[in-house]
């Protein structure tokens, strides 16, 4: 019983499987819905995750090949639709998706993908106002980024010479549309930068679809716009169309024919404005000059001007002589003073001087040996010999007799 069995390995088994998911025409290609979880990506670039309903859940991966075109990021949480094939990953045994197209469910993938670059560089600062540059007022050198075949280009150089003639254009010649366009046009605005003679470049094209328009909503060409030395205005397609460019410009212009308008103004306007401003500094410059003659009259006709010596050394030479006065008037009463002073003080000394008292005819006595003067007769004896001090000359005496007063 046992001999007529078939009996296969688990690898058998799981390669029959497969070969019936792969035979199966709905499984070789199909759309499957539902929201994605437990997203996981690889340093390979491949993308794991598992797609997911209110009742059911299938394993899911999308290799780096098909990852890369993604126009948008895949989010935990977020309802899509996958295009692929189901069949088996033999190790595991399990059936899985095998992803090579995603959308967004409900919204398209650009607008996504669109939503996602412009929060990412958001929070980065590559739209913030305070760091756009300002425009020349009357550039030189207007350097264009854009294609050298489409009306665009024939549009903004018609314009920019008919309202500034005689500016040079220098134009870059890019694709605007495709798979190679963000690199050409980042490339483009990075050799115009390095070149240095550009004054403000205009990046743009035409109108067209979100498709067509995909170039500028890049995050290659919107960090080649932010880093741009060089001022940058963004022309891209209609009014109506917005893209991640137009955030990260230092203009955005509705239209390419707008952005040739706002990058030069019309020359006879300066013309006439220069004009306007050359007439009223005239008028202005005539106004002050009559100003300055009243003044210059008013001076020539003051005292000053007409007799100088008078007005500046009159009031001077006056306040001089009032001063030579009054200190020679202060002088006179200060000797006046001071000789009464010295006259009293000399009649006091004189009072006082021993030579006045001489004067009177008294006299002073003198020892001849040793000056001293004799007040008393007790300081002498006879024999001594002394000097007798008179008004007018003196006498020297020997001592005879000594007559003391006891009194």
């Amino acid at each position: 019983m046992f001999s007529s069995r078939r009996i296969i390995t688990v690898s058998e088994l799981t390669s029959y499987i497969k070969g019936v998911f792969e035979r199966d025409a709905l499984l070789a290609s199909l759309w499957v819905k539902g929201e994605i979880s437990n997203l996981k990506q690889a340093g390979s670039g491949h993308i794991y995750f598992t797609l997911k309903d209110s009742n059911s859940c299938v394993k899911s991966v999308m290799f780096r090949s098909r990852a890369t075109r993604l126009l948008f990021s895949p989010e935990n949480g977020m309802s899509v639709r996958v295009r692929g094939y189901v069949s088996v990953y033999e190790r595991d045994g399990s059936y899985q998706l095998y992803a090579e197209e995603m959308e967004p469910e409900g919204v398209g993938a650009l607008h996504v993908a669109f939503e996602q670059l412009k929060e990412k560089l958001r929070l980065e600062g590559l739209f913030e106002q305070s760091k756009k540059k300002r425009l020349p007022a009357l550039p030189g050198c207007i350097a264009i980024v854009t294609s050298p075949t489409g009306a665009a280009i024939r549009d903004m150089i018609e314009i920019i010479g008919r309202r500034w003639p005689g500016a040079l254009i220098i134009l870059a010649p890019v694709t605007v549309q495709g798979d190679t366009a963000p690199g050409q046009i980042a490339a483009a605005i990075r050799m115009i930068n390095a070149h240095g003679r550009a004054e403000v470049i205009i990046a743009g094209r035409g109108g067209g679809s979100l498709e067509e328009l995909w170039a500028f909503n890049t995050e290659e060409v919107a960090r080649a716009i932010y880093n741009s030395r060089i001022p940058v205005i963004s022309a891209v397609g209609h009014e109506t169309d917005f893209t991640i460019a137009d955030l990260a410009a230092d203009l955005r212009a509705p239209t390419p024919s707008a952005a040739a308008e706002l990058v030069v103004p019309v020359k006879s306007d300066i013309e006439y404005t220069l004009a306007t401003l050359g007439h009223r500094m005239i008028r202005a410059l005539g106004k002050e000059l009559q100003g300055a003659g009243r003044r210059l009259e008013n001076c020539t006709q003051s005292r000053i001007f007409r007799r100088p010596v008078d007005a500046i050394c009159g009031p001077r030479a006056m306040a001089c002589d009032n001063s030579i006065k009054e200190l020679q008037n202060s002088a006179g009463r200060f000797i006046a003073v001071s000789k009464n002073k010295f006259s009293h003080l000399a009649g006091r000394l004189n009072t006082l001087s021993p030579l006045g008292t001489l004067a009177r005819g008294y006299s002073v006595c003198i020892k001849a040996d040793s000056g001293h003067i004799v007040r008393d007769a007790g300081e002498i004896a006879p024999g001594d010999r002394v000097n007798i001090e008179l008004h007018r000359g003196s006498i020297k005496c020997e001592v005879k007799d000594v007559a003391v007063n006891d009194s």
